[in-house]
């Protein structure tokens, strides 16, 4: 099997369905930059229909994280996704880089590095995205613009871990008193569904613009702790269900191209991107997009 193009190929359906049922809707793959060509290097071919489906790329630890958090991403690897990263630039697609460091000098360096190369950036000071950072004390290129497309964006939050908030009234209070202009933040707090009212209230900026409201799905790893999971995979696991993930519990591999597991993120009314739509998020940011490294390995 080519790996590669069934990831390819899941994120195409994907993104089909969700721009048939509302045309203008974001589609973001985080991490496995890879695929745009089809050699896996930015000297291969383009892959113009994945570049088509998609309307960002995200990536993480590209200066900073790679290894070890707050330290830089070793050069060879650094350049690696810093080819293939402006590859996706050059190509009409925008950049959502996050670095995992905490020291203000090292945060300046990624925040300035990202801007060198025209990518959006994030200095994100927790590696489980639980809190909103307290440096900057103004947000790097804060605007009150109206964003109504990614491209538009200057600067983002990604905060999917709501453990900090006790419920989610107090996240959303947190997160409305910023001016980011995107934010990327799970459907559910605690397993409770954020509601398209919700939405509507984090969708406004402090300072009275429009942002942008995206919603992380991971499609290349089943989670233990979502809606969809069954108690009785862990005794009887379905032919799609792989090994846990040894660096984050609770999450465990997928055989990505089974029609099952799609299933239950895309082409169902109970579907999680049904589920994403109906809340009116204005997109999704497809987490685990580079699963298919885990079969090449293998």
């Amino acid at each position: 099997m080519d790996y590669r193009q069934a990831m390819r190929d899941f994120v195409i359906s994907l993104s089909k369905e969700a721009k048939n049922r509302r045309s203008n809707f974001i589609v973001i793959p985080q991490n496995g930059q890879e695929l745009i060509t089809d050699t896996g290097d930015a000297k291969g071919q383009l892959q113009k229909n994945y570049l088509k489906a998609i309307d960002a790329t995200g990536r993480e630890n590209m200066f900073y994280g790679y290894n070890q958090d707050n330290q830089k991403t070793p050069a060879e690897d650094r350049e690696f996704l810093r080819k293939l990263s402006l590859l996706n630039k050059n190509n009409n697609v925008p950049v959502l880089a996050t670095d995992y460091c905490s020291s203000k000098n090292k945060i300046d360096d990624s925040y300035a590095i990202n801007q060198k190369n025209g990518f959006i950036s994030f200095a994100a000071t927790k590696r489980d995205l639980t809190v909103i950072p307290r440096y900057p004390a103004k947000i790097h290129n804060e605007n009150g613009q109206d964003i109504h497309k990614i491209a538009q964006a200057k600067n983002f939050l990604y905060l999917i871990n709501g453990d900090h908030y006790p419920n989610k009234k107090s996240f959303i209070k947190a997160v409305s008193k910023t001016n980011y202009d995107v934010v990327i933040m799970d459907l559910y707090h605690n397993e409770i569904l954020f509601s398209a009212k919700d939405v509507a209230q984090l969708k406004i900026k402090k300072n009275g613009g429009k942002r942008l409201l995206i919603a992380y799905m991971s499609i290349g790893e089943a989670e233990d702790y979502r809606y969809y999971w069954q108690k009785k995979w862990r005794s009887n696991k379905p032919s799609w269900l792989e090994p846990e993930n040894p660096d984050w519990k609770g999450n465990y591999k997928v055989k990505y191209w089974s029609a099952d597991w799609q299933a239950i993120i895309f082409g169902r009314k109970d579907s999680y991107l049904t589920k994403i739509i109906n809340a009116n998020f204005d997109g999704a940011y497809l987490d685990i997009i580079d699963g298919f490294e885990y079969f090449m390995e293998q």
